[in-house]
């Protein structure tokens, strides 16, 4: 009987691979996975955001700017496939050291603040992250402490309130990029 159940949520997850991704294993793709839905939260993925992810992911994975945008073509791809976190938080509680999750959760951090806003949608996730791979609001509010003293001078200059902007959850719809 468990292992029917176990067969049914695992039919239920993607499994985590992408073209273009060769070489790249479950853990990086399930990082990348992460940052891309901190990035979509605002329901804007703009060109700052994906370069920081680019930048963070080449950083932490020790990638070239080739490899580190097909990680996040793949990552794009997975979080279309589901809109579910647990298989992407699974594989990093999973296989992180609690220093690496740590690590994450600044780098989520340092995605959300990358457009100089952070917004309710991208505030929640964080906590919803950190509570599933098992960082502690301690060290989870320490890395946004980093992120944040990192992030562009527009954020530390007061539009970090967590106060809702307006901004849509994922999808952006076509209304939503005139405003």
């Amino acid at each position: 009987m468990f292992a029917r159940i176990k067969a049914l949520l695992s039919e239920n997850q993607p499994a985590l691979a992408g073209d273009g991704a060769e070489g790249l294993g479950e853990l990086e793709i399930a990082a990348a996975a992460l940052l891309v839905e901190a990035a979509l939260m605002d329901g804007n993925f703009d060109p700052v955001e994906r370069g920081k992810i680019a930048q963070l992911l080449a950083r932490r994975f020790e990638l070239g700017a080739a490899k580190a945008e097909a990680l996040i073509e793949a990552a794009e791809a997975q979080v279309r496939l589901t809109p579910q976190l647990y298989g992407f938080t699974r594989v990093v509680k999973d296989e992180f050291a609690y220093e690496d999750r740590v690590e994450l959760v600044e780098m989520l951090w340092e995605v959300a603040y990358a457009d100089g806003e952070l917004h309710d949608f991208e505030a929640s996730l964080m906590r919803r992250i950190a509570g599933l791979i098992y960082v502690s609001d301690r060290d989870s509010g320490a890395a946004r402490k980093r992120a944040l003293d990192r992030a562009p001078d527009q954020t530390r200059a007061g539009t970090d309130t967590g106060s809702d902007t307006g901004a849509e959850p994922r999808p952006e719809t076509s209304s939503e990029k005139g405003s």
